[in-house]
């Protein structure tokens, strides 16, 4: 669903309304509301816009169902209602990427962001401001860094019990919360409550809007900001890319925000988690032809707050590889060796992409060799050794060489 042509003028609002409703909107936003010949938003949206003379329309599920009929309306009055900042996790962002800006007046009120850090006196700017509506509640895991300060858009009105309870999990237990409900409203209500005794059975209106300061006990699961993570964060059977080595990799790999990563022969997906950790835009697949470890990388981007920026394919490469959306870069660990993997991902690569891989076996070492031959690029070999116990004594430990191949496509 696109829009090729421009229309002659704006035909499309969308309003953000407030808890205060009509009372809150600006005279312009007022005028292009009554002007509409038709109205799409949610029960509150409409109930707090009333009374309405143009059609109304309650937003489906999924909303993207209304996109085909609303875009059938090109050139005649039509509006969207919205909470708030219809650009700021809103329905505007969605809607401005099938119509022209061109074609859509926008008037928007304060984000929930806005109106909660104005309660608080926090400044935005030094504040992480994150979503859980429609989300998976580890996603916030990256940003639970001592001393943070977070504010959180909801699911409903047990987002708030849920984050609690995952915080006390994980070592946060004194870091305190504010739940701001219905913000701008007549029912409007805050309150305040550390982890640990936040009660699970308050009832807490789904409009709601969670403020945390972070507080890190002893102990606490502190996600580190640095490639190279402890081995320890993954679940694995041994088939795991080491933190030393897995270091050096992300550091080849060169991750850039919103690039697409292919982790082919994926193992516990360490590095595909690591990265989507290095910026919140970036995406994974993550290939794996055995189903246990396929779960257990579903389990691992749940742990570290990535889940649906990774996604698993299960099958064997080069197979698997088909059809899939080409990679900005490929990391290549376990199956180097079997025909076709290596030729396949080389050619899947976007251009300038880099391709990286890791061989620990002859087999693989030499499939690598006859790459670096054939197309250039980078080879070394990567070594690491650590202190333990030889009897009473203490003495070097050496882990399998790596052979790493790197490779930028013209």
């Amino acid at each position: 669903m696109t829009l090729h042509q421009q229309a002659a003028s704006p035909w499309l609002t969308i309003v953000g309304i407030g808890e205060d409703g009509r009372a809150g909107l600006s005279p312009a936003a007022s005028a292009a509301l009554d002007a509409a010949e038709v109205v799409w938003g949610g029960r509150r949206h409409l109930a707090l816009a009333a009374p309405l003379s143009a059609e109304a329309h309650l937003w489906p599920s999924p909303i993207s169902d209304a996109y085909e009929t609303i875009l059938a309306r090109r050139g005649r009055p039509t509006c969207l209602l919205a909470t708030g900042d219809p650009f700021h996790y809103g329905i505007g962002a969605e809607i401005a990427r099938l119509v022209p800006p061109a074609e859509i007046r926008a008037y928007p009120q304060p984000s929930a962001f806005s109106l909660a850090a104005a309660r608080l006196g926090w400044p935005i700017a030094e504040t992480a401001c994150l979503t859980l509506h429609g989300r998976a509640l580890t996603r916030i895991v990256p940003a639970l860094q001592p001393g943070a300060r977070l504010l959180v858009l909801s699911w409903d009105g047990t987002t708030p019990a849920a984050v609690a309870a995952l915080l006390v999990e994980r070592g946060f237990a004194r870091s305190r919360l504010t739940v701001l409900e219905a913000m701008g409203g007549p029912h409007e209500r805050i309150f305040v409550s550390e982890a640990v005794a936040f009660a699970s059975d308050r009832k807490i209106e789904p409009l709601n809007t969670l403020a945390i300061e972070v507080v890190a006990e002893p102990g606490a699961r502190v996600l580190p900001l640095a490639t190279g993570l402890d081995d320890g964060w993954f679940e694995n059977d041994g088939q795991l890319t080491k933190a030393e080595i897995r270091a050096v990799t992300l550091s080849a790999l060169a991750p850039f925000a919103g690039a697409l990563l292919w982790d082919v022969g994926a193992g516990a997906g360490s590095i595909a988690i690591e990265w989507c950790l290095r910026h919140p835009a970036n995406r994974a697949l993550a290939i794996e032809a055995r189903s246990d470890r396929a779960e257990r990388i579903g389990r691992n981007c749940e742990n570290l707050g990535v889940p649906e920026r990774v996604s698993i394919v299960e099958g064997p490469a080069p197979a698997a590889l088909a059809g899939l959306a080409p990679p900005d870069a490929v990391f290549i660990g376990g199956g180097i060796s079997r025909s076709g993997v290596l030729a396949a991902c080389r050619d899947a690569l976007r251009s300038s992409g880099r391709l990286v891989a890791n061989a620990v076996t002859l087999e693989g070492e030499a499939a690598l060799l006859a790459m670096f031959s054939e197309m250039g690029g980078s080879l070394r070999r990567l070594s690491v050794a650590k202190a333990a116990p030889v009897g009473g004594l203490t003495g070097w430990r050496q882990a399998m060489p790596v052979t790493q191949w790197v490779w930028t496509k013209p």
